[in-house]
């Protein structure tokens, strides 16, 4: 998506069924009421901290999406997260489709804007992030070893399933083992 687009109106990728991801703008403002409702093979998007509002049911039954990033920020319309991947596997009450109540909709917008916010889960959040900066990435590594890049979180996912599905990234995990690798053996480059 270019950098110009602001706003993702009302319906705009609706029922989209084959599309799977999406690189949003780095300045987008708004995403419309169900802009991707129902894209049924969509599993990750990230959203730029530019992005102020989500509306009503944007990603509702999109049951595949489970890898997302979202900032404290964002105000958040209902239903948003209702019938996806991702609230199924959450602590949220949801019936067998993965929809819950209504009234619980607060509680699970603020589960999934805070999933990653435990220290442990630093890394996470770094490749999750909307700028996923080697540097930070390749820190926390050296910090807690290489295996920290299999540590799953609550969800089950990954850093290195964040890293891989960010659109946002310039690095890979690839790259963040080898410099790894040859720090461990006193390489330097």
């Amino acid at each position: 998506m270019s950098d110009t687009v602001r706003r993702i109106e009302t319906d705009a990728f609706a029922q989209c069924f084959d599309l799977k991801f999406v690189k949003l703008s780095r300045n987008l403002e708004s995403i419309g009421w169900r802009a991707f409702w129902s894209c049924e093979s969509l599993t990750s998007i990230f959203i730029p901290p530019s992005c102020r509002f989500i509306g009503r049911e944007a990603f509702c039954d999109c049951k595949q999406l489970l890898i997302l990033n979202i900032s404290q920020n964002i105000r958040v319309g209902g239903l948003v997260f209702q019938n996806t991947a991702l609230i199924k596997r959450s602590p949220i009450e949801t019936d067998e489709d993965g929809e819950y109540e209504e009234d619980d909709d607060e509680e699970a917008v603020h589960w999934v804007k805070s999933m990653n916010n435990e220290e442990s889960y630093a890394l996470h959040r770094a490749c999750a992030s909307y700028n996923p900066l080697a540097e930070i990435i390749h820190a926390l590594v050296n910090e807690h070893g290489i295996k920290a890049m299999r540590m799953t979180n609550a969800i089950g996912i990954t850093p290195s399933q964040y890293l891989e599905a960010n659109t946002f990234t310039t690095t890979s995990e690839k790259e963040i083992v080898n410099k790894y690798i040859l720090d461990t053996m006193g390489v330097i480059i």
